[in-house]
């Protein structure tokens, strides 16, 4: 402990941990010290600068976009997303995989509609496709 002090208040963050994890830790030890918002509607503030920042980068045109910053800017998105997580007390890896088995109940619904109406999804417009998405959602939504 003493010489984690030494090196730092984040210094006895394992570097080999997944990212997600990584960021509330990071989080944790911060608020310990008392870096942190008081609220979750503060961290969304900073999620919306944070988003706004992205959007900028991404609004120029691809022959003036840094990726370095595009990927800079994107991933302060995820991590203030990270710290909303923390401060609501949910668990972002669970909250991610349960995001992703929606996606791909709704995507599987979405391919189950096209087919039976002798559709293939590579060959769907992308108004088709948002019809498609918009009825496997009123159809796999509680």
């Amino acid at each position: 402990k003493k010489n984690e002090k030494k090196r730092g208040a984040l210094a006895g963050v394992p570097e080999s941990l997944p990212a997600l994890l990584k960021t509330l830790r990071i989080t944790e030890k911060a608020a310990a010290l008392g870096f942190d918002w008081e609220k979750p509607e503060h961290v969304l503030t900073k999620v919306r600068e944070e988003v706004e920042e992205l959007a900028q980068v991404v609004g120029r045109s691809k022959d003036e976009r840094d990726e370095a910053k595009l990927r800079e800017e994107l991933g302060d998105v995820l991590f203030s997303i990270a710290n909303v997580a923390r401060h609501l007390r949910v668990d972002p890896e669970a909250a991610l995989q349960a995001a992703n088995r929606k996606f791909a109940q709704r995507f599987a619904a979405m391919e189950a509609l096209a087919s039976a109406r002798g559709w293939s999804l590579d060959g769907c417009t992308m108004e088709q496709l948002e019809a498609l998405w918009q009825q496997a959602k009123a159809q796999t939504d509680p």
